[in-house]
């Protein structure tokens, strides 16, 4: 059998220091200032916070042991690739819980103050836990596999539609077993920040917006933008439908902080010409991400 390399190993030891830190961030968010503040948690741990309170179980083992089940099914009808990575996810994640209920039980103060700064700071921490673990294709499984299960079996319903309503359910039972309607509310605002943390993690750095130009002086407009901006200009050859009129479309990807710019730039040259400035979620390349 083949040794890895070297590189491989690294690789290997890279992720796995990755996936501690997740672990220990979102596990910080739950035990240091969701749990304190009565903040209801959403997937696995919601539900492994709900069995606490009841039976007084593990949350991270129970988390866990919740999970083996979909992990199994996720086997036998999605796919082999990802299991392994998810079950190492989820079992990091299993003690990283219950190691941090330790650590704030006898060792680190816990947050217990407005819990709307509390949920602000969980969100934070949650979302920054699950998307540098994100980054690197993993998953700690959860309500993530229930709705991949779902589309497979009905493949008009979404994952996020799933997932949505799985969380919400768990939500809700979290709202009844604990008697307060307010910690749902602050889920929402968990859930919130955590969502746009996570989406600045994976998309962030190569976030940006993109030029669709029509104009008639088309070279004229792309040497200023190259010269006053360095950016890349594509030109494309058009014909106004309506019109039928011979323009040209020049495309150029910049930073959102570029456009304001770039718009003066196209302005002080056709004042006529017509723009459309769209999102580009994930830009690759010279000058943005390099890869994926």
């Amino acid at each position: 059998m083949k040794k890895p390399d070297k590189k491989t190993v690294a690789g290997y030891v890279k992720e796995a220091a990755v996936w501690v830190i997740g672990c220990l961030l979102y596990s910080t968010a739950v035990n240091g200032f969701a749990l304190p503040n009565s903040i209801a948690q959403s997937g696995m741990t919601g539900a492994s916070v709900i069995l606490h309170k009841l039976f007084g179980w593990p949350i991270g083992l129970v988390g866990f042991a919740l999970n083996i089940p979909l992990l199994i099914l996720m086997y036998i009808f999605i796919s082999r690739g990802s299991l392994l990575k998810t079950l190492i996810v989820s079992a990091i994640l299993s003690g990283a819980l219950d190691f941090m209920t330790w650590m704030f039980a006898n060792h680190i103060p816990v947050y217990q103050g407005n819990p709307i700064l509390a949920a602000l700071i969980c969100g934070v921490l949650q979302g920054a836990g699950l998307g540098i673990i994100m980054t690197t294709n993993a998953t700690s499984g959860g309500t993530d596999i229930i709705g991949r299960l779902v589309h497979k079996a009905v493949p008009y319903i979404t994952v996020g539609k799933v997932v949505m309503a799985a969380d919400a359910i768990i939500v809700i039972a979290y709202m009844i077993v604990f008697r307060s309607f307010e910690s749902g509310l602050y889920a929402i605002i968990v859930a919130f920040v955590s969502s746009r943390v996570i989406d600045s993690l994976l998309y962030g750095m190569a976030n940006g917006k993109m030029l669709m130009i029509f104009t008639e002086k088309a070279d004229e407009i792309a040497n200023a933008i190259i010269s006053s901006s360095r950016r890349g200009v594509s030109i494309l050859p058009a014909v106004g439908a309506y019109t039928r009129d011979n323009k040209n479309l020049l495309i150029c990807v910049a930073r959102k902080n570029e456009i304001s710019g770039l718009l003066k730039t196209v302005r002080s040259i056709d004042n006529e010409t017509f723009i459309i400035v769209s999102e580009a979620n994930e830009v690759l390349g010279k000058g943005f991400k390099k890869s994926i």
